[in-house]
């Protein structure tokens, strides 16, 4: 079973919204449930059948955040020198071609959104970033192709999470 690092705060919002799943929301649904199922004949009761669809999606959101808070590795990600790009690390990037500055920090795959600059440990970019350090030249495999980039900096900013 592979471990899901992420931060402390990701970890307490998941494991909220499992509490939350489980002790309030489970109730709710069955309740909705076996009022639609008074109103007659199931087979042409839709009150019945989206309720159903509702409390199969929740089971589904059950099971995946039940999976990822068992397997979630609870990371600080202050603790850590920076001196080489790791979880948490905010690396800048230079692009070789075109002195374009890009910004990125490295995150959980739970706290990802690249439109923001939160990149997924478990992305192709970020195994290309880890363990290397400022002056370091990478090149990446981006969708509008292959470019080449300095590391400009590696250092530490806590992380605000959006969701």
């Amino acid at each position: 079973m592979q471990k899901e690092p992420m931060l402390e705060e990701t970890y307490r919002k998941l494991s909220e919204e499992l509490e939350q799943l489980k002790s309030v929301e489970r109730g709710v649904i069955a309740k909705v449930i076996d009022e639609a199922r008074e109103l007659g004949d199931l087979k042409e009761n839709a009150e019945y059948h989206a309720a159903k669809d509702k409390q199969g999606l929740m089971e589904a959101r059950i099971a995946e955040l039940t999976d990822v808070v068992g397997r979630a590795q609870v990371v600080d990600p202050s603790t850590f020198s920076h001196d080489r790009v790791s979880f948490g690390s905010t690396v800048v990037l230079v692009d070789q071609d075109t002195d374009e500055e890009v910004r990125y920090a490295i995150v959980g795959g739970q706290e990802s959104n690249p439109q923001s600059g939160l990149i997924s440990i478990q992305s192709p970019m970020a195994r290309v970033l880890i363990g290397k350090e400022e002056g370091d030249e990478v090149e990446l495999t981006l969708p509008s192709g292959k470019k080449s980039y300095d590391i400009e900096e590696i250092l530490y900013e806590e992380i605000t999470l959006g969701k």
